[in-house]
């Protein structure tokens, strides 16, 4: 498989190419978790760092943890309060391999690299701005890694998270990301049925995420602007890349899987309509994008955090003989049409079952590789930012080599941080219609 790399243009064929076999073998290796799994008895511990302690780190973990003979051996974390509640939840839950006393715990930013030293795997699951760096990190010390979703939050980083990663698959490490869909036997039925022509030619697809508000952090009287900014890290878009991208690339990656293909332009519209506080950083309320793929079909996106009238969290795929609705939450998966379908299996939880799916491929030394096509639908989330941020149509090839870069190349605790706050203590947002899609908005609004 050639690899993709940042030096040079990169040709959306040869992306698609690379990624759509990556995502076939994967979609194939996710039901044999449990045959792999059995195999494995009997294998030494494995050791597990953890960089990254907040909510989906330290849930990652105790996935980790709950698939055989995987012990903690280290965590990382840039504050030092996340580490003590992650240790104290991680303990209760699995008081066998989680001893604190004897956990190797490391703070600061450069705190991933001595954690990653202690371990055979390490999962990363900081903040996305961060997930570039410390994945060439793991990789640069041969180490089997776990990413959480998304990848980046601009084009530079997708494209040294490509560059990692043909250096991961010279050395065979295992890589899984937290694209968790992929992991469950409705989504891969469906696959399978679809592919199988269950709702004939795939027509358009329409992708959902309509969730209810959150609001951002509270400024505590002692730290500086990077220290909150890193706290309240969801509402700047240079670590979180904004909600299209850090959640409802769930949604996106499926609508890519489901074609095998990524879209080759965009459009969109977004804004701020309930979230207008300093708190709430620099991030959208809402983005609508609408993408289209090289045969014509068409992606619409919704994605949206405010006081909901009308939730929903799923994908409809509609074909010329059927439509096929799926909602992971609910454990729905439904093909309505000529040759009817409902998955009947049982209700598993995806986040469990990526990393059975991870560790049992680690333990047997099969192939295992998701960055590519985690870095596909990042950065089709990315794109579909740009659009909305810009009002522009924006296209894959000039998006994906433009050198957009929201984050640092490396942090420092003196450094001054990417954005700050204006006379007004308000954050440069983007504004469409005077944003331009292929700088960084941050710096044109300043």
């Amino acid at each position: 498989m050639n690899p993709v790399t940042p030096d040079s243009g990169v040709s959306r064929r040869d992306f698609l190419k690379a990624t759509s076999q990556a995502a076939a073998g994967l979609s194939l290796m996710a039901g044999l978790g449990a045959e792999r799994s059995a195999r494995a008895a009997g294998d030494d511990t494995i050791k597990l760092a953890l960089v990254g302690c907040g909510g989906r780190g330290s849930g990652a973990a105790g996935q980790a943890l709950s698939t055989g003979n995987v012990k903690l051996v280290a965590v990382a974390d840039t504050f030092e309060n996340r580490i003590d509640s992650s240790l104290v939840a991680l303990q209760k839950a699995h008081p066998d391999r989680v001893d604190p006393d004897k956990i190797a715990k490391f703070t600061g930013f450069d705190a991933y690299k001595k954690a990653m030293a202690e371990a055979d795997v390490v999962i990363c699951a900081t903040p996305p701005g961060f997930r570039p760096r410390h994945f060439e990190e793991a990789v640069a010390q041969g180490k089997n890694v776990f990413l959480e979703k998304p990848l980046a939050t601009d084009p530079v980083g997708v494209r040294r998270v490509l560059a990692a990663n043909a250096e991961a698959k010279k050395k065979n490490l295992k890589v899984g990301v937290g694209f968790q869909r992929h992991h469950h036997p409705g989504y891969i039925e469906a696959l399978k049925r679809i592919q199988d022509g269950a709702i004939g030619e795939i027509l358009d697809v329409r992708v959902y995420w309509r969730g209810s508000s959150r609001g951002g952090q509270a400024r505590r009287p002692d730290e500086t602007e990077l220290q909150y900014q890193i706290r309240n890290w969801y509402f700047f878009t240079y670590l979180s890349g904004d909600h299209i991208v850090e959640q409802h690339c769930h949604n996106i990656d499926v609508a890519n899987w489901f074609k095998g293909a990524n879209p080759i332009r965009a459009n969109g519209i977004g804004g701020r309509q309930s979230r207008t506080s300093h708190e709430c950083g620099q991030i959208f309320d809402h983005h609508y994008a609408e993408f289209e793929y090289e045969d014509g079909t068409r992606m619409i996106s919704q994605c949206s955090q405010f006081p909901a009238k009308w939730g929903r969290v799923a994908e409809t795929l509609v074909g010329s003989k059927g439509t096929a609705d799926f909602n992971n939450d609910r454990n729905l998966f439904v093909i309505k049409g000529a040759r009817p379908w409902k998955y009947a299996g049982p209700s598993v939880n995806p986040y469990q079952t990526e990393h059975d799916d991870f560790f049992a491929a680690i333990r047997s030394g099969a192939s295992y590789n998701e960055a590519d096509y985690g870095a596909n639908s990042t950065m089709t989330a990315i794109m579909g930012r740009m659009a909305t941020y810009s009002g522009e149509e924006v296209e894959w090839e000039r998006a994906f080599n433009c050198d957009v870069a929201l984050a640092p190349s490396d942090f420092y605790w003196d450094m001054r941080p990417p954005v700050e706050p204006g006379a007004d203590a308000n954050y440069p947002v983007a504004h469409p219609g005077r944003t331009t899609a292929y700088t960084n908005f941050s710096q044109s609004q300043g």
